[in-house]
């Protein structure tokens, strides 16, 4: 049996500096990533000035090249061999293209017509391949800071606390930002609201190569073959369910994200009121909705301390569709009632989450145990990608369903038109938190089998004889 790597000292725990500077990483991810899910749909059609409809098609053909890229990165980095490892060379080399190329989105030049659509294309296109080559391998490092399936679980908490704090801040700041910037101006606004965002995102992910160490090596003498890893990926159940599950899980975030601005600008009507000076009812929302997050992030020890993972992720997310479903029913001048019920939702969001994505680690482990082959980038190349195919269906969803029901940017709407978005921000989302509980119950990898793993990957470790 080919062995795997030596232990590190404690392999079942990671320094607190370590696993935040790990979290950190995807707190730059979330920078653009969230404000993609939240804000981008809206700036595209009411900012600038694209068609819905042409915005879904956008989306749906720049994603396509994901099919490809995503893969083609993860076998890159595993193939990669530098003196800082497989994986966070990439966090050094691409930071400052992947602050770039998340700026010049919002940049607006002075562009007329079809120009527009062609820049939106480019600048997007670019973005897209950016993010590619510096999350691919920051998805990768998880499964080689540790041996351990519970360090790299701890990882993942860390992770999901900085991601959905990241998400807070954008959620609650953005619209003040681009107010204050632009004095009134929301194109001057986002642009330099988003160079901020660049510049913090570049650091973020310096930092995290500084403080993270990869400590899980492939097999010895492993010999890769890009046919023969793709086809064990898809012999590997775990990977094909957990990728199901986590494109229904992206698609039911950045759907209803996406449209939020709609639904509080239409059919909530967002006021001139401000709250604390500078906060609307959007902007509130959705800061409470990551702040919930978050606390249900911190709070997971008390599920997990007491529910096998598994089980207790599925109840989860069968509390959070109907969270989210119940917003059929609220009407429309209850804020205070929206925000109560989509805190619940969100609050046990945010375990779900972090479980899920820590899972890819364990389909990492399995893969190797079964076929003698650790292809760590490729496996988690899936998670990006399910990420990015999951926006993408939203932003088609998105896109075609405003297109659908007759929405018309920056006008009264339609009892259609309203109809449409409500549906967008409440039942459909919900379908797919429901295929996202049903992914997880099928998942086969479960504590006890996850410890047979560890123990069979470390008794080869020892018939190898490596250190």
């Amino acid at each position: 049996m080919p062995p795997t790597s030596a232990a590190p000292a404690k392999p079942d725990r990671l320094s607190f500096k370590e696993n935040l500077g790990f979290g950190l990483g995807d707190m730059a991810s979330n920078f653009f990533f969230q404000t993609f899910g939240i804000f981008l749909l809206y700036y595209y059609t009411d900012v600038f000035g694209i068609e819905p409809a042409a915005a879904g098609t956008m989306f749906f053909l720049t994603r396509l090249i994901d099919a490809f890229t995503d893969p083609a990165m993860g076998a890159m980095a595993d193939r990669t061999q530098t003196r800082w490892g497989k994986y966070r060379p990439y966090l050094l080399w691409m930071a400052i293209p992947y602050g770039i190329c998340g700026y010049l989105i919002f940049a607006n030049p002075d562009l007329e017509g079809a120009s527009k659509l062609v820049y939106a294309y480019v600048t997007y296109s670019a973005m897209m391949l950016i993010y590619t080559a510096i999350n691919v391998p920051y998805c990768a490092l998880m499964g080689v800071l540790s041996p351990s399936s519970k360090a790299r679980t701890v990882a993942s908490y860390f992770r999901f606390t900085c991601a959905f704090g990241g998400g807070f801040l954008i959620s609650l700041f953005v619209r003040p930002l681009v107010e204050g910037l632009g004095a009134g101006d929301e194109v001057r606004g986002f642009q330099f609201t988003m160079a901020l965002f660049a510049l913090a995102s570049v650091v973020l992910f310096l930092v995290t190569f500084l403080t993270t160490k990869e400590r899980v090596q492939p097999p010895v003498g492993q010999q890769h073959n890009l046919k023969e890893e793709l086809g064990e990926l898809f012999r590997n159940k775990p990977w094909v369910i957990l990728f199901y599950g986590a494109v229904a899980s992206t698609t039911f975030l950045v759907l209803r994200d996406s449209v939020t601005i709609h639904y509080f600008k239409y059919v909530v009507g967002v006021s001139d009121e401000k709250y604390w000076w500078i906060f609307d009812q959007a902007s509130l929302f959705l800061g409470a909705a990551k702040l919930s997050n978050v606390a249900g992030i911190l709070c997971i020890g008390l599920f997990v301390g007491n529910f096998d993972k598994k089980p207790l992720a599925v109840g989860l997310c069968l509390i959070t569709a109907l969270s989210v479903f119940a917003f059929y029913f609220i009407p429309a001048d209850q804020f205070g009632l929206m925000v109560a019920v989509n805190t619940i939702g969100t609050f046990v969001y945010g375990p779900t989450a972090a479980i899920i994505w820590s899972m890819y680690g364990d389909v990492a482990a399995y893969g190797e145990y079964k076929f003698g082959r650790r292809s760590t980038g490729l496996v988690h190349s899936a998670q990006l990608f399910s990420m990015k195919t999951g926006s993408m269906i939203a932003g088609v969803l998105g896109g075609g369903l405003l297109a659908y029901f007759g929405f018309v940017a920056n006008e009264v709407q339609t009892e259609r038109s309203l109809l449409g978005i409500t549906l967008m921000f409440s039942v459909i989302p919900a379908v797919f938190a429901l295929i996202k509980a049903w992914a997880i119950w099928v998942y086969p990898l479960d504590a006890k089998m996850m410890q047979e793993i560890e123990e069979g990957l470390r008794e080869r470790q020892a018939a190898a004889g490596s250190p």
